[in-house]
């Protein structure tokens, strides 16, 4: 038995039971089906698939994609086929894996979020939803459902209205305090969080004097967000019940013990993937190498043990 489908791995998300805690991260795996000749998919604790919109997503204008020291910066602009396209034309070879398949959906108003939700419930293949509400909601003036507790608990009760499955809510790292936004996610419903989402960032061409990206801004993501990472999601595991998935420059199976320690039900790792396709499986891999080192029988008893 390989060590990514050992017992010892075993965990639950949200009633979801998942081989190990590790997952594929939304953005960075595509629609995971890419990546079925590189990786095996069912040896995953699951996979998001890329963000699903109410319509398609041509993304941002090239370069999109920028590494930096210890990291990267993407502008990839959401690009996606649309959820009507990704029920058609993905969902059907996804649904037949035995591991856990994830929706992130995001949109520019409630509305957007519970169109795409509303096409998802019709079709099986999916365990849950993670709201990726890193976005400017357009009929408040451009203010980010992640940074408005007003605006994330309207659009995450909108949500679970309609939604039969789990809803998870991923939260942006670019606000002053952590612990108001988690509290409204789970007073409206949310049944876990999942944190961070990349931040704000801007690389430099000293010499033409212009962005490396060519939306200007980006997010960055990779090791080099861990830390701040790490921080965010122990504040945010001690201010709700929910369970919390945590991601942000994981890239080792310590690293995954790490985020467990300080709060994380599960992990999912993303900017890893770039440099090695298979580092969510191998991720799981040296997690259970270090629950045998450490003698420790569960992952689970490893879960909110920071000493601090």
């Amino acid at each position: 038995m390989s060590v990514s489908a050992a017992p010892s791995l075993a965990t639950n998300l949200c009633g979801i039971a998942l081989r190990n805690p590790v997952l594929a991260a939304s953005g960075t795996f595509g629609y995971g089906l890419e990546f079925a000749e590189l990786v095996d998919l069912n040896a995953l604790g699951g996979l998001v698939v890329k963000g699903l919109s109410r319509e398609p997503i041509s993304g941002n204008p090239p370069p999109r994609v920028y590494e930096t020291e210890g990291g990267m910066i993407n502008s990839i602009g959401l690009q996606n086929v649309g959820v009507r396209a990704f029920v058609a034309e993905k969902l059907p070879a996804l649904s037949r894996l035995s591991t856990a398949v994830f929706a992130n959906v995001f949109g520019y108003q409630t509305d957007d979020y519970v169109e795409v939700v509303r096409v998802l419930e019709d079709h099986a293949g999916v365990a849950g939803y993670e709201l990726n509400v890193s976005c400017p909601n357009t009929s408040h003036g451009g203010i980010y459902f992640s940074s408005d507790p007003a605006l994330l608990s309207e659009v995450v009760a909108a949500v679970k209205r309609v939604a039969r499955r789990p809803v998870i809510v991923k939260l942006s790292p670019n606000v002053s305090a952590i612990e108001p936004l988690a509290r409204a996610a789970e007073e409206s419903g949310a049944d876990a969080l999942s944190l961070v989402n990349t931040f704000i960032a801007l690389a430099l061409d000293a010499r033409t004097r212009r962005p490396r990206i060519g939306a200007g801004f980006g997010g960055l993501s990779g090791p080099a967000i861990k830390p701040i990472a790490l921080r965010l999601v122990y504040q945010a595991a001690h201010a709700v019940k929910i369970p919390v998935v945590g991601l942000g420059g994981i890239s080792t199976g310590e690293d995954a013990a790490e985020f467990l320690i300080a709060g994380a039900r599960a992990v999912e790792v993303g900017t890893a993937t770039f440099w090695d396709p298979r580092s969510p499986v191998r991720i799981a891999e040296e997690l259970g190498e270090f629950l045998k080192r450490e003698k420790i029988e569960k992952v689970s008893e490893l879960v909110d043990t920071l000493k601090m």
